[in-house]
């Protein structure tokens, strides 16, 4: 077929040479262009306006009258006027039409020019965003899809939410990418606006002194952090005197936060990425399943953390505040002078100017409990003293998070635990080393050189014979040449680990990072897996911040190590398994044992999404059946635990074929 019609083309050149004609005359200028134009408008309307007078019945039957007949269609046509008379008069009202015309021509020109200049500014987003109690986003990464999702959540209630995005994208580039991957966003209306957010003119075309949060993203590459502190001051010279908006944002070496916090001031509130993601890793390897609850924590689809005042209830102890509502956990209290309480000791008496912190299902609907909740006394167990074993821990990988996730699990494992590491390349072992050899750890350390990525390497390291395994994704500049890296790595360990379960028959107790959150859908692990996507988790704690500032001293010590933080808890260790008892049974057997109990996760549901078994804040006065393999969530110290021997279980094989080899110098 295509040879056939350049065989016509060839034979027949009147088109190409026409459009070949055509163009040469466009290029040489506007006057020829025009000349032109009247040419062929003249050939067309004069026979036109000849045979219109040839077919009429009432034209003139003189030729001076039918060419007067046909002067007046074509001025007329062309909008000269057509006047007939003498012609002096005749050429004077051509002249005259022709002024009209033009001038006609170029107001409408005009006004279709400033038209156009208006709607591409408009398109552009240039224009200054007047509203007043809106959220401001200043950047744009993925950070964006999460926050404006939850934002939407979080104001479905709200007849009339704004959320304004400044980013450096086109304004409907901006949009139809947040359109594509959210759709419809409910009463919640979305403004996008262009430019950079480093200059204080252009920051102010969001009204951030009117707004009522606003929220800095992190921007990628590695001036990200610098990026972000002089968008911080940009921030501040847009607002200088005009107003002082709740400021959220986030950097990723804890090295630049001390600049952010200064360049944020007072009402500004800077989170640490690496160091909050390193807590959410050692805290989730140390307590399987932690993950699953710190993400129904953190959206806005379930319940979430609030504080609200209650004068009825001041003067009364946190214990009798822990059952005073019926569909809302208690948790803590928010001290009038400032400063969180979570769990405090249960004859802490409530004052007239704290707040109590609670999880609820909105910020309306904590209402105290019309009469006092049924306890089954019988079916409380007495408490006893926690004697956690040591623990055996295999860290699959290293990036430059590693050394965080090791410093705080070691503040959070049972003591005599071991941390065994196998990583590959020279700046990844050598890292692993020092960190081995940091004094005064609790648990043993030793480093491996191995692929974790090559199954041998896995069997050889005798993975089932550990309580919990962490894999984490090297860095793009840390991985060897020729080799995987970040979550592409990670993925194919995954596979891996997966095969040595379903060989073995046994669930490995497995906590994955990832940067990515798109690529957490293709893991291979079972449902109900715990997984840790730094920056989602990050995106959601922001927007809590931003729609709650108070929510960051709240956050900030239940992702302290050391203090009262989230564990699930054998549900056997509060109440009689297999038992139909009343949830606030099992909140007063935690009450007695100085724990805040805030729900449960049944084995059953482990692998069945969305909530995989997890179920937060549920009705006092519902009863559950616990069994011997279910959980309780609880707010409670860490466990102390005696002193045990480090070397539990078996060690990995020195000499083997393919085996590890083990850092030299490493204790």
């Amino acid at each position: 077929m295509t040879g056939r019609r350049t065989t016509e083309q060839r034979a027949d050149p009147t088109w190409p040479r026409t459009r070949y004609w055509f163009d040469t005359i466009v290029a040489r200028g506007t006057a020829l262009l025009i000349g032109w134009l009247t040419l062929l408008c003249l050939v067309i309307v004069i026979p036109a306006s000849v045979a219109l007078v040839w077919a009429d019945q009432d034209a003139p039957t003189t030729w001076s009258g039918q060419l007067a007949a046909v002067w007046v269609s074509v001025g007329q046509t062309l909008k000269i006027g057509g006047a007939v008379g003498s012609p002096l008069y005749v050429v004077i009202s051509v002249l005259l039409a022709l002024v009209a015309l033009l001038f006609v021509s170029t107001l409408v020109s005009l006004i279709t020019t400033g038209l156009n200049d208006k709607v591409l500014a408009l398109r552009r987003g240039r224009s200054t965003v007047l509203e007043s109690g809106h959220t401001v986003l200043l950047g744009w990464s993925d950070q964006v899809f999460p926050i404006v999702s939850e934002l939407t959540v979080a104001n479905s209630n709200q007849r009339r939410a704004v959320i304004a995005v400044l980013g450096p994208k086109d304004k409907a580039e901006m949009e139809d990418e947040i359109d594509t991957a959210l759709g419809r966003l409910g009463h919640t209306r979305l403004i996008c606006r262009n430019g950079v957010t480093t200059d204080p003119a252009v920051v102010s075309l969001v009204s951030p002194e009117t707004a009522r949060a606003v929220l800095v993203l992190t921007h990628e590459g590695e001036d990200g952090d610098a990026h972000v502190v002089k968008t911080l001051l940009a921030l501040e010279a847009a607002v200088r005197g005009r107003g002082r908006p709740s400021v959220v944002a986030a950097v990723r070496d804890g090295r630049h936060q001390r600049a952010a916090d200064l360049a944020a001031g007072a009402h500004g509130r800077v989170l640490n990425i690496e160091d909050i993601t390193a807590r959410l890793i050692a805290q989730t390897s140390c307590r399987p399943g932690l993950s699953l609850v710190y993400q129904e924590l953190l959206d806005f689809g379930g319940d979430e953390i609030y504080m609200i005042e209650e004068p009825a209830l001041v003067g009364r102890t946190f214990g009798d505040l822990l059952l005073a509502y019926d569909t809302s956990s208690v948790i803590g209290v928010l001290r009038g002078a400032g400063g969180v309480e979570l769990n405090p000791a249960s004859d802490r008496v409530l004052g007239a100017d704290d707040r109590i912190v609670l999880i609820t299902e909105d910020d309306d609907t904590a209402a105290r409990a019309d009469r006092p909740p049924i306890v089954d006394e019988e079916a409380i167990v007495v408490p006893r003293a926690p004697m956690p074993p040591p623990e055996r821990f295999l860290l699959l990988g290293w990036n430059h998070r590693a050394p965080l996730v090791v410093e705080q699990l070691d503040r959070c494992v049972p003591d005599g635990s071991v941390l065994v590491v196998v990583a590959e390349g020279e700046g990844p072992l050598e890292d692993a080393g020092r960190c081995a050899r940091s004094p005064g750890r609790r648990m043993r350390v030793t480093v491996h050189s191995g692929d974790v990525t090559d199954p041998r390497i896995l069997d050889e390291s005798d993975v089932l014979s550990f309580d919990r395994v962490i894999v984490l994704g090297y860095d793009d500049v840390s991985a060897a040449p020729g080799t995987l890296g970040g979550d592409d790595r990670t993925l194919v360990t995954l596979l891996h680990l997966r095969a040595l379960e379903e060989a073995s028959g046994r669930e490995l107790a497995v906590v994955t990072e990832m940067t990515d959150d798109r690529n957490r859908l293709l893991a291979p692990a079972r449902e109900g897996a715990d997984f840790i996507v730094g920056g989602r988790l990050i995106s959601l704690l922001m927007t809590q911040i931003a729609e709650n500032p108070a929510l960051a001293d709240v956050f900030d010590d239940l992702f302290t190590v050391g203090g009262d933080t989230l564990h699930l808890r054998p549900a056997t260790g509060y109440v009689l398994p297999d038992r139909s008892v009343t949830f606030a049974t099992v909140v007063e057997s935690g009450l007695r044992q100085g724990h805040c109990v805030i729900g449960f996760r049944l084995h059953e549901g482990g692998a069945r999404g969305p909530s995989y078994g997890v179920r937060i804040n549920p009705d006092k006065r519902e009863r559950v059946r616990l069994g011997t393999e279910d959980s309780v969530i609880v707010l409670a110290p860490k466990p102390v635990a005696p002193n045990t021997d480090a070397l539990s279980g078996n060690p990995l094989p020195e000499s083997r074929s393919r085996a590890p080899s083990e850092v030299e110098g490493v204790a």
